[in-house]
C-alpha cells in the first residue's frame, strides 16, 4: 500500500512539473530534440507532438506510463547533462552536490525541463529521490509552483430561472404525473375487467 501511495505522489510531482511548464517551454524542448527522440515523442503524443498534444497525452496517460515516457524523452538530454556534471556522485548525490550543478543545468535546459527531469527521477525511484523531492518542494530554483485547486467534477453553470417560469415547469410536471397516474389506473382497471370476463 505504501509503495502505491509513494508512486502516486511521485506521479503527482511529475504531473505538477508539466503543469508548471509553459507551452513555449514545452515547444522549445520539442524543437531541441534529435530525430530519435522526436520519433519516440510522436509515438507517445501523436504526430503533432506540440505542447497541446503533450498535455493531452499525459492527461490521459498518467497511469499507463505515457506521462513517464514523455518526461523521459523531453528530459533525456537534461538528465545526461546532470549525470555528467555530478560525475562520480551521479548515482546518489547529496543535496549540496545537486544544488551546485542545478543552476548550470537550468541555464542550459531551462527550469521547466530541469524540474521535469528531477520529477522523473523521483518516479524512477532514484536513490536520491528523497533529496530530489525536497528540492522540488523547497529549493528556490526548481521549486514546483503551488497546486491549483481543481474541482472534482466539471463546474456546470445552471441558468437562472425566474419564479413564474419555475411555477410553469412545476405545473407542467404535476399535470404529466397526473396523466401518467390516470393512464396507469385505466390500464389496471382494464386488466381487472379482462380477468373478470375470463
Amino acid at each position: 500500500m505504501n509503495q502505491v501511495k509513494n508512486r502516486l505522489q511521485a506521479l503527482g510531482l511529475l504531473d505538477r512539473s508539466f503543469g508548471g511548464a509553459t507551452d513555449e517551454e514545452l515547444d522549445a524542448a520539442v524543437a531541441a530534440l534529435d530525430d530519435d527522440h522526436r520519433d519516440a515523442l510522436v509515438e507517445l503524443a501523436g504526430a503533432d507532438a506540440d505542447a497541446a498534444a503533450i498535455r493531452e497525452a499525459i492527461a490521459h496517460g498518467r497511469l499507463d506510463g505515457t506521462l513517464e515516457g514523455v518526461a523521459l524523452v523531453l528530459a533525456d538530454a537534461c538528465l545526461a547533462d546532470c549525470i555528467e556534471q555530478l560525475g562520480d556522485h551521479a548515482e546518489n548525490p547529496t543535496s549540496d552536490q545537486l544544488r551546485e550543478v542545478l543552476p548550470g543545468i537550468a541555464e542550459r535546459h531551462g527550469v521547466a525541463i530541469t524540474r521535469i527531469m528531477l520529477a522523473s527521477t523521483v518516479v524512477g525511484e532514484a536513490p536520491a529521490s528523497v533529496i530530489i523531492r525536497d528540492l522540488l518542494k523547497h529549493d528556490d530554483l526548481v521549486k514546483l509552483p503551488p497546486v491549483e485547486p481543481r474541482p472534482l467534477s466539471p463546474m456546470v453553470q445552471v441558468p437562472e430561472i425566474d419564479e413564474a417560469e419555475r411555477e410553469a415547469i412545476k405545473t407542467k410536471r404535476k399535470e404529466m404525473k397526473e396523466r401518467k397516474q390516470a393512464a396507469a389506473r385505466a390500464s389496471r382497471e382494464q386488466a381487472a375487467r379482462a380477468r373478470h370476463r375470463a
